[in-house]
């Protein structure tokens, strides 16, 4: 079930929050977070909840278990329990996610040939893996005591506005909420907003610019040239950011309904005057889970330039696979390794022109997303030739119009491309905070209400509703 689905906005969430503010008691209100979001979640994976549930149940007992031995002092023993939780979790997100990749991998050398395993990806799988391997980390640190309730750990694991597609809220974070928050009417009303603000960045800017960015990667690069490739380069950028800002928007509305104050998520990522402040900007849960569990274990920067070098290409080899098991998320996690490393040793000093470096680090971008959504190093390199001119402006056989057409390239396109570069920028704050109350503050609601009727309407006549991030 997706956030921007009618039967989502008409159905599920109203009889979820009736249910939930029926109840008085926070441990019941816990119980039916955790039930519905089992709800929630076997609307699209029915089976896959028993693996969520395992998941839930073996990591629930190795906390306890690393728990107890913390405080007996048994180091040795709490980590031995520590490496059998990270095995388990590697182990469960390794089989249905990346065992055909590794045995297709395999197969590349000559005289093998391995059977390669086409298991269904379990939706949310890499988020609700991350979010309960660093409860159980975190635990052993002695940052947070394990839980003693399975339904209260149940409730951060499963909670429906993070479960599908993060961000990835970590349990100390919301710890002492699960035990203790408040639903007043002013969390109420400020995530309602958050939420249709996200619901609109969705459905009104992002499932518009699919239409034309899939049109165009599903066709020969050579047809549509330059013109054709910026275009689809563009529109894929703008799709990625405000379909995951959107959704991520409309998890914190949600959990702020809850009484839950989950993390920021992203912060204007394409005003970044550097690929590394881009990666300060973008999927920030990602970024400093990464930084926290992996980076600064293995010594961060305050080791010696070759293994510093090292921690980053291990950081990024892993980011590239967590957003998927193929060899261009491969690349991709290598291109971003490579700036990242060549920004601090020989570029350091473009990030202080102004201009130049936001227009560098927005193209270093814009190119690392064509890598992201290629399907393959053919497609990848025919959009990169075409993107440079390769083919001509309009590509071959003056076709680029027709394609156009096709690709919905029309005026909704070009007000929802304009839409989404203007609010890219870090303008809305300043209009958020000028019309947080008063007579502006009607307008504010007013406008909130128009664009839920809009997207709604838009959900009725349309059927496109991609979402990028739905099965990571």
């Amino acid at each position: 079930m997706l956030f921007s689905s009618l039967i989502f906005l008409l159905l599920f969430l109203p009889v979820f929050f009736l249910c939930y503010h029926t109840a008085k008691k926070r441990r019941a209100r816990n119980a039916l977070l955790f039930v519905f979001s089992l709800l929630f979640y076997a609307w699209g994976e029915p089976v896959y909840v028993l693996l969520m549930l395992l998941s839930l149940g073996v990591n629930y007992a190795l906390a306890l278990l690393i728990s107890g031995e913390n405080k007996a002092g048994g180091s040795r023993r709490s980590r031995s329990w520590l490496v059998a939780a990270c095995l388990f979790n590697l182990l469960l997100i390794g089989v249905f996610k990346y065992a055909g990749f590794l045995a297709g991998a395999v197969n590349l050398i000559p005289a093998v040939n391995l059977p390669v395993p086409e298991l269904p990806l379990p939706i949310g799988i890499s988020f609700y893996t991350f979010q309960i391997l660093s409860y159980v980390i975190d635990v052993y640190r002695g940052d947070v005591e394990a839980l003693r309730n399975p339904v209260t750990l149940g409730a951060y694991l499963c909670a429906f506005p993070q479960l599908i597609a993060g961000p990835i809220v970590r349990y100390r974070d919301i710890e002492a909420e699960l035990a203790d928050r408040n639903e007043t009417a002013e969390n109420t009303a400020e995530g309602m907003r958050r939420f249709l603000a996200g619901l609109a960045k969705k459905v009104l800017i992002a499932n518009v610019m699919a239409q034309t960015a899939d049109a165009l990667f599903a066709s020969d690069p050579a047809e549509y040239g330059m013109a054709g490739a910026w275009i689809a380069a563009l529109a894929y950028t703008l799709q990625i950011y405000y379909d995951f800002s959107g959704y991520s928007d409309m998890a914190i509305g949600l959990g702020r309904m809850m009484g839950f104050h989950y993390a920021e998520n992203f912060r204007y990522p394409y005003a970044a005057r550097s690929v590394t402040d881009f990666w300060r900007r973008w999927h920030i849960s990602l970024s400093s889970f990464f930084r926290d569990y992996v980076y600064i274990p293995l010594g961060g920067n305050r080791v010696s330039t070759l293994k510093w070098i090292r921690n980053i290409a291990v950081v990024w080899l892993l980011t590239g696979l967590w957003h998927g098991a193929g060899w261009n998320y491969v690349l991709w996690g290598a291109y971003y390794g490579l700036l990242l490393i060549l920004e601090r040793l020989v570029w350091s000093k473009l990030a202080d022109i102004p201009v130049l470096n936001r227009i560098t680090a927005l193209a270093a971008v814009v190119f690392g997303w064509v890598m992201f959504r290629s399907e393959g190093f053919g497609q990848m390199s025919a959009m990169f030739a075409a993107l440079f001119g390769a083919y001509g402006f309009a590509g071959s056989g003056g076709r680029l119009p027709i394609l156009l057409q096709g690709a919905h390239f029309d005026l909704g396109f070009l007000a929802a491309f304009v839409c989404g570069c203007v609010l890219s920028a870090p303008i809305w704050p300043a209009v958020k905070k000028k019309f947080a109350s008063g007579k502006l503050g009607v307008i504010r609601d007013t406008a909130a209400i128009l664009a839920l009727a809009a997207c709604i309407l838009a959900l009725a006549v349309g059927s496109y509703n991609p979402f990028i991030y739905f099965r990571f």
